[in-house]
């Protein structure tokens, strides 16, 4: 069997000294561009792999986050792209830095995060939590560095990155009011409208539209929210509910994904958009400018929100100072085919 290559090969290939190589390795210290390019080649050609047994032994570190994601669900992460993009984005962030992802679904009534202690994490980024969850209060009580994405918790001390979320929701709510719908349905998601303000990003994209109808001057009425889960099934079924209100003319999904079934559905039943009805989603997902017709939709940047989160959680384990313990991302509107000016329902 052929012997592995050792850190002792690579620097005496490359005629440097171990702790050169060690620098190289874990992008650290002062090597010249040469230099760096010639041991990295070198190890490419020997074959070398670092000892992080050995190496997390002497640093304390597992080089290992967590993404964690509370769901109730089956299949939640799979079925919607947006989850996609933000591991894309988080992983790319970690990858730059020598890291690596575990990713994790939990129930936030009964997660013990067992599996942190366990794998030795470093770290969490947790996705869509929400105040009060059982689940925030394990997690701090960890003692681990952590962010929150997109979960809208009011201490102040805690790291986090969200969205615009209520004014990317009045963006889209005036954008179909300037075109002349006056009763807009809200395909709002699978929860109880009662307790919204429980749900942080729910919560905000519920309040934008609200704005909206305010400024406006139209009445809020609840009997417009649809209740049914954020999935392309749950906007399948959502455009029988649509097709049976009075007067409405145009809906907004809080989530392209969602948008999506409910086009597929309107088709079916005979209807157009955006002749008889005008639809808007929200993310902005790389597939939303391939439907037919293509999407309206609020645009946020989410590989870029998963690549912020992770440098806020690098920077925390690393020691770096922290001048902005929150991030906002923007939205934007964009309009393409699935909008149009209001029309009488046939």
């Amino acid at each position: 069997m052929k012997n592995e290559a050792s850190i002792v090969d690579v620097a005496r290939a490359a005629g440097v000294s171990i702790a050169t190589v060690s620098n190289v390795i874990n992008g650290k210290g002062r090597v010249s561009a040469t230099t760096k390019q010639k041991i990295e080649r070198i190890i490419g050609e020997l074959g070398y792999t670092p000892n992080l047994t050995a190496r997390n032994l002497k640093t304390n570190r597992s080089d290992l986050i967590g993404l964690v994601v509370p769901t109730m669900q089956p299949g939640r992460l799979q079925d919607n792209p947006f989850y996609w993009d933000l591991l894309a984005g988080v992983e790319e962030g970690a990858r730059d830095r020598r890291f690596h992802i575990i990713l994790a679904g939990i129930d936030e009534r009964t997660e013990t995060f067992s599996f942190v202690k366990e794998r030795r994490l470093d770290g969490l980024i947790v996705v869509g939590t929400n105040e009060g969850s059982q689940a925030v209060g394990r997690i701090l009580e960890l003692g681990l560095p952590t962010v929150f994405i997109d979960s809208y918790l009011s201490d102040p001390n805690l790291m986090q990155v969200y969205l615009e979320d209520r004014n990317g929701s009045y963006l889209a709510t005036n954008y179909l009011i300037k075109q002349g719908h006056g009763r807009i349905a809200l395909l709002i998601g699978d929860i109880p409208l009662e307790n919204i303000s429980y749900y942080g990003v729910l919560h905000e994209r519920w309040l934008g539209y609200k704005d909206a109808l305010a400024e406006a001057g139209i009445p809020y009425d609840p009997r417009t929210m649809i209740k049914l889960p954020t999935s392309l099934e749950g906007g399948y079924r959502a455009a029988d509910q649509l097709i049976d209100m009075d007067d409405v003319t145009a809906i907004f999904s809080f989530s392209d994904v969602s948008a999506m079934g409910l086009l597929k559905r309107l088709r079916e039943r005979g209807k157009e958009v955006p002749r008889d009805y005008s639809v808007i989603g929200f993310d902005n997902l790389f597939m939303s400018e391939y439907t037919s017709p293509s999407l309206t939709t609020i645009a946020q940047d989410i590989l870029t929100k998963g690549r912020e989160a992770v440098h806020l959680l690098l920077d925390q384990i690393d020691g770096s100072p922290i001048t902005n313990r929150r991030i906002a991302m923007p939205v934007d509107l964009i309009v393409r085919q699935t909008t149009g000016p209001c029309r009488t329902k046939s």
